[in-house]
């Protein structure tokens, strides 16, 4: 399974793939119903989820990163999609009120650096929802759909990635609870799989779909890694006139 642009586009045309585009169009519907008069962006390959929010966003784009190729989206109207650098999206701070990322952070080379860069972007009121591979689901074990590529994650080390970047995981949900292969029987038992799936356990799901939303400030005596600083006594050689200006001090 390719997991460049042509061949995510080719397994959302195929029959396993619109089954999975609904599934997981529902499940992202469920946690925005309303995303009206608000700026949404897609990262990775999410056009297939993207085209329900046309007409009620006010604004909508895809950020397709270089590691998977671009494609002009949508086909038939002025094109929203641009290829972009995982740790610069060009696009201006608290610009966006909505990011949904799909098939965006298992194939992050830096992914704290990406969640970082959507940090920067989000709007101080700004959700997200990240849909990843679960590591402990059978989708993750085949490489047949674009599920089995990347990184998957389990859901306390998305929980805790998403943390790091000042992102508060509020909602989760769990999909794809079918069989990853394209038999007519499992397409056609798709909606119940999915059901009866939910009452088992979350463990065998395809994907975990989480909704995070961006702090604005950290947590008091919690220092992030990046932030932190070593501090060297550096030896004040003693004057011998005079007094040591401001400018001689040596900074913290």
């Amino acid at each position: 399974m390719h997991t460049d642009v042509t061949g995510l586009r080719d397994f959302y045309q195929g029959p396993l793939g619109l089954v999975v585009r609904r599934v997981l169009s529902q499940k992202i519907r469920s946690l925005w119903p309303r995303p009206s008069g608000c700026t949404l962006i897609g990262y990775g390959f999410a056009t297939p989820f993207l085209g329900s929010f046309r007409g009620e966003a006010q604004r909508l784009g895809a950020l397709m990163p270089v590691v998977q190729g671009a494609l002009v989206w949508p086909s038939a109207d002025r094109n929203m999609a641009v290829l972009v650098q995982e740790d610069f999206l060009p696009l201006p701070d608290n610009s966006v009120d909505r990011m949904l990322l799909v098939h965006g952070l298992e194939f992050a080379e830096r992914p704290a650096l990406l969640l970082r860069e959507i940090w920067r972007v989000l709007a101080a009121e700004g959700r997200i929802i990240v849909v990843v591979p679960n590591r402990t689901g059978v989708w993750a074990r085949t490489d047949r759909t674009p599920f089995g590529q990347g990184r998957p994650y389990s859901s306390q080390q998305i929980d805790h990635i998403l943390r790091e970047a000042m992102l508060t995981p509020l909602r989760w949900e769990s999909a794809l609870y079918i069989p990853p292969v394209g038999g007519s029987l499992v397409l056609r038992s798709a909606p119940t799989l999915e059901r009866l799936g939910r009452r088992l356990s979350r463990h065998i799901a395809g994907v975990i779909v989480v909704e995070a939303g961006k702090e604005m400030v950290a947590p008091i005596g919690i220092k992030s890694r990046s932030a932190a600083r070593i501090r060297v006594e550096v030896p004040m050689p003693v004057p011998t006139q005079g007094r040591v200006r401001p400018d001689d001090e040596i900074p913290n």
